[in-house]
């Protein structure tokens, strides 16, 4: 197949970009390098079926030639980012879906929307099944993203039953790895950096809020089902094992074999408490079931960080 994947460079599709070329594809990366970075994709450079277009999804995608997949990943993903950029956000989501559509509707490809959790807000129902519709405060500081991923749902599923578009939704539970950013302030990563640095781990709230972790290999094979598969969803991806804030804080500090003590900090607003996707449609529909523990998962990651903070303070 020839597939774009918008977001390429991205830590979530860089490793896609991996999988995709690895598996015998053709990859168009198209990124504006806003949170991705060439760094990520660089390896790939000398691969014959790699190509990468520095640009926006606000503009209109028009790139020459057939595609068989459109995966959209382009869009700010940590919190940080999303903050700091919350028009930027919501645009991405609405006028960047709807370019990518488009595009995918004139290609006659199979689209995949990277949704995210994120559009359960603070569950009410857990773990959350897909026909969950969520419990999101619309004008909080989060909705910017919560609220540009639910809207680019809405006008994918808009696509798909108005104008035939092949479309596929993957909402995606919290993911880690290799290529994160230290400082994007997603858990994983942010506790691994400072664990690494024998800084305090900073944990908001007192730490009993829940995540469920998946390790980036894991989640990209799920995402590829998906493009395989003529499933329109939305499907959960993400690992069901369930861990308290201060038990993750506890695996890093063991991994590091740090010295580094917990600082604890007001937990942000609409920061959720529990978060456990059910999986069973993945398991039954795409085949699809995590197979990285989270213990080797995070050892993986501390190892690939640790190789990274080696080589900076080298150079």
């Amino acid at each position: 197949m020839r597939v774009l994947v918008t977001g390429g460079a991205g830590f979530l599709g860089s490793h896609l970009c991996d999988l995709l070329i690895a598996r015998g594809h053709t990859v168009v990366c198209l990124d504006d390098l806003s949170t991705g970075s060439r760094a990520n994709i660089e390896h790939l450079g000398t691969s014959p079926n790699f190509s990468f277009i520095e640009a926006s999804v606000l503009d209109p995608v028009d790139i020459d030639g057939a595609f068989d997949g459109v995966i959209h990943l382009a869009s700010p993903a940590s919190p940080f980012a999303y903050l700091d950029r919350p028009i930027f956000t919501l645009r991405t989501g609405a006028e960047g879906t709807r370019h990518v559509l488009d595009f995918a509707n004139a290609k006659s490809a199979r689209f995949i929307l990277a949704s995210t959790s994120e559009v359960y807000g603070e569950p009410l129902l857990h773990p959350q099944p897909e026909e969950y519709w969520g419990h999101v405060n619309p004008v909080g500081p989060r909705s910017v993203y919560d609220e540009a991923k639910r809207y680019a749902e809405a006008l994918t599923t808009a696509y798909r039953t108005s104008v035939g578009v092949d479309t596929g939704i993957v909402r995606i539970f919290n993911t880690y790895g290799p290529r994160m950013r230290p400082d994007d302030g997603r858990v994983v990563s942010s506790f691994i950096y400072q664990a690494l640095n024998s800084q305090p781990l900073t944990v908001f709230g007192d730490g009993t809020q829940t995540r469920s972790l998946c390790y980036v290999d894991d989640l990209v094979r799920g995402i590829l089902a998906m493009l395989d598969s003529d499933e329109p969803g939305p499907i959960n991806l993400g690992n069901p094992v369930e861990l308290s804030v201060l038990e993750i804080a506890a695996l890093v500090l063991d991994l590091v074999g740090s010295p580094s003590q917990l600082q604890l900090n007001p937990l942000p607003q609409d920061d959720p408490t529990r978060r456990r996707p059910d999986i069973t449609k993945a398991r039954d529909r795409l085949g699809w079931n995590p197979q990285v523990s989270v213990r080797e998962g995070i050892a993986r990651t501390v190892e690939w960080y640790a190789k990274e903070l080696r080589a900076n303070l080298a150079s």
